[in-house]
């Protein structure tokens, strides 16, 4: 009996032989196209050596449906989520583990609009039809058709759209693709970048892909993933340093001198370039460390608006209140003119223009902040018992506490500091 326990809270994600091959992933695919009844799908895959074959069955199982599946090869998510819109598509998959250990995949999914699959409903749904196999005769009507050329052509051209190229000052950038699916992506935008004018010098870094990680799995929020990063920012002297995760759908950033910027300071940051933009406009963050990113929001005028850890519900926020902007301490960056998806690339493009138009290294864009708002950044730990553990930190401070939050764990604000704690949904 096949194990479709790779379904977890948000998307698919199993270990290999164990509850991911092709099989299953065939099955997925026509589940997927029956629960939404898609006519056209988009598809691409991450760097992993087992993409190309997870893909393929997923594919084959669209087109067993009758789907007209649109590939994109070896590709990003945040391409997957712009094609999806772009082409009208009824629905796209990237298969990808992201930043899970060599032995994992899985894939992410979008219904039309490029919107999330409701984890409790549609979600759901697909996994119960994959798990029934009920799918009917086989279609013959199901084709494949290659767009990557004419899918990345658009997105480099949707991404560049977000900056003003006359902003940008001469720098020099150390790249880090941590021999993810980034690189390529990466080159399309430079090239463009660089035949337009920008004055960007970059210094590439475990740039190749190579589904051996020889390098380790690209995850650099991990400390033990951040030296190379610093260590070439510093031996070139550079102005910037960014890092992407295995499907560069996170980009994470070093200062001028080799520093870890953490992510709630970026989106803190790229709140107040939004602002600057958009007066007024709504902003929305996720729980976890709040108050530098709520501070700025107010200060600019704009309306903070806290939604649950998670991409489903980032985004289901920002629809409902048109927020211009998203952003998790994770370094997920949701955009609504990039289809309120999330992107690993927007968000350093902007940072350029940024230091650009401020004349200020990337240091001094956050010293303040850091200073006035310092964090921990987020500490994990294994429990045995999480439910136990959370009622006994709320009994010990619960009643010291001047607000209490709930939507996300819980969250408990003291006289001059607060915490949140909650329980992986991952």
């Amino acid at each position: 009996m096949k194990d479709f326990s790779c379904f977890k809270a948000y998307d698919i994600r199993g270990e290999l032989g164990v509850n991911i091959d092709p099989e299953i992933c065939y099955d997925i695919g026509r589940a997927f196209a029956i629960s939404l009844n898609a006519k056209r799908v988009v598809v691409g895959f991450d760097a992993r050596e087992t993409s190309p074959a997870l893909c393929d069955a997923v594919s084959r199982g669209l087109m067993d449906q009758g789907v007209e599946v649109l590939t994109l090869g070896l590709s990003g998510t945040e391409e997957m989520y712009f094609a999806t819109s772009h082409f009208e598509c009824d629905g796209g998959i990237s298969v990808t583990a992201s930043h899970n250990p060599i032995n994992y995949n899985g894939m992410k999914m979008v219904k039309s609009g490029s919107r999330p699959l409701d984890p409790d409903t549609e979600l759901l749904q697909v996994r119960k039809i994959a798990e029934g196999a009920d799918f009917g005769p086989r279609h013959s009507t199901g084709v494949q058709k290659d767009i990557a050329l004419a899918a990345r052509r658009a997105y480099v051209e949707k991404i560049i759209s977000f900056v003003d190229i006359s902003n940008l000052r001469p720098m020099r950038i150390v790249v880090n693709s941590g021999n993810g699916a980034a690189g390529p992506t990466f080159d399309a935008i430079a090239e463009e970048l660089e035949r337009r004018g920008a004055p960007l010098k970059f210094i590439r870094k475990h740039h190749t892909s190579d589904h051996s990680f020889p390098n380790g799995i690209p995850n650099p929020l991990l400390d033990e993933n951040q030296p190379p990063t610093r260590d070439e920012v510093i031996a070139q002297n550079a102005d910037l340093g960014i890092a992407f995760d295995g499907d560069f759908d996170r980009c994470f950033f070093f200062d001028e001198t080799g520093a870890f910027v953490a992510g709630e300071y970026i989106v803190g940051l790229l709140a107040d370039v939004f602002l600057e933009k958009e007066h007024g406009a709504a902003i929305v963050h996720d729980p976890r460390i709040i108050w530098n990113t709520q501070h700025i929001v107010s200060t600019k005028g704009g309306i903070a608006i806290q939604s649950k850890t998670g991409h489903a519900f980032i985004k289901a926020n920002m629809r409902e209140h048109g927020a211009i902007y998203g952003g998790e301490m994770s370094a997920h960056h949701y955009f609504r003119d990039f289809v309120f998806c999330d992107s690993g690339m927007i968000p350093w493009l902007v940072i350029c223009e940024l230091i650009g138009r401020s004349a200020k290294p990337m240091s001094q864009l956050i010293e303040e902040r850091i200073a006035a708002f310092p964090s921990s950044g987020e500490v994990n730990f294994r429990l045995q018992d999480p439910k136990k553990t959370i009622a006994k930190i709320i009994e010990t401070y619960g009643p010291k506490a001047t607000h209490r939050d709930d939507m996300d764990g819980i969250s408990l604000s003291l006289d001059t500091w607060r915490f949140n704690l909650r329980s992986s949904n991952t």
